[in-house]
């Protein structure tokens, strides 16, 4: 009976540490759920031997069996199994008190962690409200550069246009002038053909002007001094005829 008793209360022991563990277990990652269990487990087995061991030696040293009727055997093992669950209770306060232990600081560490995630959530908040308010500034700047680059392309169109049509008429301007430049350096051309011919034919005529001029001026010369000989002779003629009258009278 005291062995059943023994066995069922070490089952039960580590049924109840077990379960007691299982909520902490739900709250930490898979790595530390393992280590953690090793631990309690290898902690368990500990308490446990050290329980058996005390209770060996308490069976031993406080109660014995021998030679006692059936009332004081049943007393002394009922006040076993008392003092067994009391040891038993013992022992899972300091186990549930290790892990309520164990469970706070796991509580102030997740606490600790989760006032800095939110903390990190508001400045990440912030830098999203910040970068929402930037991208709207940048969107409405798009906009308004959108806005005006239909603007001035619609205006580039019009200008284009009309540089278009005045580039066509300053061509047509153009081409037309160069034609008229063209008809005139052509007739300028042929009027300089026919200045030139005529200068030529005005040279020799010139110079049969300055040919006749000289021959007129060789004949007026000799026609000058035939008149210059012709009236010598005919002063020195008439010299003594009136020299004589003169005397005469």
């Amino acid at each position: 009976m005291a062995k059943d008793t023994k066995s069922n209360s070490r089952g039960w022991l580590k049924g109840v540490l077990s379960n007691q563990s299982q909520p902490e277990q739900n709250n930490i990652n898979m790595e530390e759920d393992v280590s953690q269990e090793m631990i309690e487990e290898s902690s368990i087995d500990e308490e446990f031997k050290e329980f058996e061991q005390s209770e060996t030696t308490s069976k031993k040293n406080l109660l014995s069996k021998d030679d006692q009727d059936k009332v004081a055997l049943d007393l002394i093992v009922s006040l076993e199994n008392m003092l067994h669950d009391r040891q038993l209770i013992q022992y899972k306060n300091k186990g549930l008190e290790s892990q309520l232990y164990s469970a706070n600081e796991m509580i102030g560490r997740l606490k600790h962690s989760q006032v800095k995630k939110e903390q990190i959530l508001l400045d990440k908040d912030k830098e999203i409200r910040e970068l929402e308010s930037n991208l709207t500034n940048k969107q409405m700047s798009y906009d308004q550069l959108l806005e005006d680059f239909k603007d001035y392309q619609s205006s580039s169109k019009i200008e284009f246009g009309n540089i278009t049509n005045q580039l066509e008429k300053e061509t047509n301007k153009y081409n037309k002038l160069k034609e008229e430049s063209t008809n005139k350096q052509y007739e300028q051309m042929m009027l300089i053909k026919d200045f030139e011919e005529k200068i030529r034919d005005l040279e020799v005529e010139n110079h049969k002007v300055v040919e006749q001029y000289k021959q007129s001026q060789d004949e007026k010369a000799e026609l000058m001094q035939t008149i210059n000989d012709f009236t010598d002779r005919l002063s020195f003629s008439f010299s003594p005829k009136t020299t004589t009258s003169t005397t005469t009278e």
